[in-house]
């Protein structure tokens, strides 16, 4: 059973009096396609876990090594690696060896932009 709650288009037409053609097409042309509303769910779910949302802000201004990151956070290597995991399969981050070492990095300035914003407004509402 899927997590998402989907819109199911009307079986019956609303009778006229509550219907504007013009209003319905507009709505229908702002409609997010579904395949991107559950992109956006995914990505939104890997936003609402604290140790995610502590890593990217690690990584904010500087890639690091799992063992600082580790350090940092206090958590197991494990721990550490199983979230950067889930986020790199959502192309939130990036990695690349050297030697022995594993660095971590946003994937590109819109992670970035979309934590900023997040923080700007937990910020403002909290």
């Amino acid at each position: 059973m899927s997590s998402y709650s989907y819109i199911m288009p009307a079986t019956k037409a609303l009778p006229r009096s509550h219907s504007d053609a013009r209003e319905l097409a507009r709505l229908e042309q702002d409609l997010l396609p579904q395949r991107s509303a559950e992109r956006l769910a995914e990505i939104f779910k890997a936003l609402s876990d604290p140790t995610r949302l502590r890593l990217i802000s690690l990584l904010l201004e500087n890639e690091a090594c799992v063992h600082n990151l580790q350090d940092v956070l206090g958590m197991s290597q494990s721990a550490i690696s199983h979230q950067l995991r889930h986020l790199r399969l959502l192309k939130l981050v990036r990695f690349r060896k050297e030697g022995r070492h594993v660095y971590y990095a946003l994937d590109d300035e819109h992670v970035r932009k979309l934590f900023e914003q997040g923080l700007l407004h937990a910020q403002h509402r909290g």
